[in-house]
């Protein structure tokens, strides 16, 4: 594998390309009209416009990607997280046009794309299922006799896609009927599919994550678990490796079980089986996702394992360079999500210029972007920015950590989710490990951030005002040891 297509754009375009460059092989990018100008495009070898802003006529258009693939010589296609990462008649696509796709085959994205195939998938592995269908619900009656069976509340979820589209909870018969015709539509509209299933509602859910690797001959790690509890509209804001509430031994059982849902499909590349688990520390499969995570840097800082570099040598029949005993979790790491977000207005996504941007550096900081200075945030594509990411020896160094880079984190023309990123791990039900996927519902008022954004500016006009005093008192007169008048007050402006 001499030359990698990635097909996606900003932060994780980026982060693939640099892996790429360190183990020799070279980089096309395929960029938009409007993406003409950003980082990933200069920093890979070569570049090709395939189109308008808009997804639908650039990033999501498979055909254009692989002619540019097969024109510019690549061997193979990345594609990231997103547009048509998890897209089997892409994947298919790739490999008919004589091209590697670094990802899953076409077989397991189609198998684990559907929620309901997924869970049959599963079940013959023993994974433990949240209590409701297999098959899709055909009609009101048939989910009323499945929803009386189970008890409300219920869950009524599209087969296809996430993100909690097509996605409706019931809490009795009444709502049912109303309830399973919007959950059918936004799923029809959403994924051109309005097939739907029916789960037991479980309460105070957390949202548990196990990172896998499968190579093609066969062998499976599981790199522990990430927690992914904080989110707003069932996307993830926060995440951290490892979980603070997991045992060793339901950690093991955890990893084990996501190992045994790859082993359904035949699965090989990164990938990552999702868990919802419950207050009494029950797990129950959710779904997979065929792909890399956003989230995946703090599995990497926690492993020392570059988990891009892996899917490139799995797809190029490589086995995998180390086994589960090889494994162990060193220290703690958080991630926040900088997204171009109003956190103070319902999280409504915000657009502008990039005025001012600076980026926090010193020890066990990573920061994943894909701006730069200057740079517009374009209305087309996913409001994320960055991935701010810190290391630590332990979870409470990590948080402060995490609390000193926001504050170096300079910002200027949009609004984002770094306060709201300081303020939730400072809260005592993230310190204590207590919470869910309800956090934000829970715990979170936007007057919340006003406060404590008003907080911190009066500390530190307290804190200037007084250092001012003190230079001050002690500076009047004050004369150099060689006898030249110091020039403090210039230098200080």
């Amino acid at each position: 594998m001499q030359k990698i297509l990635v097909a996606n754009r900003g932060e994780i375009a980026l982060r693939v390309m640099r892996t790429a460059r360190e183990m020799g092989i070279k980089t096309v990018a395929v960029f938009s009209e409007a993406d003409r100008n950003m980082p990933f495009v200069r920093f890979a070898d070569e570049a090709v416009c395939i189109g308008p802003a808009p997804s639908s006529e650039s990033y999501l258009r498979a055909d254009k990607i692989i002619e540019v693939a097969k024109k510019t010589g690549a061997d193979a296609i990345h594609p990231g997280y997103g547009f048509l990462s998890e897209n089997a008649s892409f994947s298919k696509a790739v490999v008919d046009a004589g091209l590697i796709f670094i990802g899953p085959s076409a077989h397991s994205i189609e198998m684990m794309g559907s929620k309901i195939s997924a869970k049959q998938a599963a079940k013959k592995f023993n994974v433990p299922m949240v209590p409701g269908t297999e098959d899709p619900i055909e009609s009101a009656e048939e989910a009323k006799s499945i929803a009386a069976g189970i008890g409300y509340p219920i869950l009524i979820k599209a087969s296809a896609g996430g993100g909690g589209k097509g996605m409706r909870t019931v809490n009795n018969e009444a709502e049912l009927e109303e309830q399973m015709r919007m959950a059918k539509s936004e799923a029809m509209s959403a994924f051109g599919d309005d097939a739907v299933f029916i789960e037991k509602f479980v309460g105070s859910p957390r949202h548990i994550e196990i990172q896998l690797l499968g190579d093609q001959h066969g062998n499976y790690v599981y790199l522990f678990e990430r927690e992914c509890s904080i989110q707003r509209r069932h996307q993830k804001l926060v995440e951290e490796a490892p979980s603070s509430c997991l045992t060793e031994d339901i950690r093991k059982a955890m990893g084990e079980s996501a190992v045994a849902v790859a082993r359904s499909c035949k699965y090989h590349g990164a990938g990552t089986v999702e868990f919802l688990v419950d207050e009494k520390l029950n797990f129950y499969f959710l779904e997979m996702n065929t792909r890399l995570q956003v989230e995946h840097c703090v599995t990497e800082m926690i492993t020392g394992k570059d988990l891009v570099r892996e899917q490139i040598n799995v797809a190029r029949g490589e086995k995998l360079s180390f086994t589960q005993d090889d494994l162990q979790i060193n220290g703690h790491s958080i991630e926040l999500r900088v997204c171009a977000e109003d956190p103070k207005n319902n999280f409504l996504p915000d657009t502008g210029k990039l005025e001012t941007y600076m980026p926090p550096k010193g020890p066990g900081v990573r920061v994943d972007d894909g701006y730069e200075q200057g740079q517009d945030i374009p209305i087309f594509y996913d409001p994320m920015i960055a991935k701010l990411v810190v290391h630590a020896a332990t979870r409470d160094e990590a948080i402060e950590r995490l609390c000193r880079a926001v504050d170096e984190y300079h910002v200027k023309g949009i609004n984002t989710t770094l306060g709201f990123g300081k303020w939730a791990v400072r809260t005592e039900p993230f310190r204590s490990g207590n919470f869910d996927t309800k956090f934000i519902e829970k715990h979170f008022k936007p007057e919340y951030l006003e406060d404590f954004d008003d907080d911190v500016e009066q500390v530190a006009a307290l804190l200037s005002s007084y250092i001012w005093e003190s230079e001050q008192k002690q500076s009047v007169g004050k004369v150099a040891s060689n006898g030249i008048v110091t020039n403090w007050k210039v230098r200080r402006r």
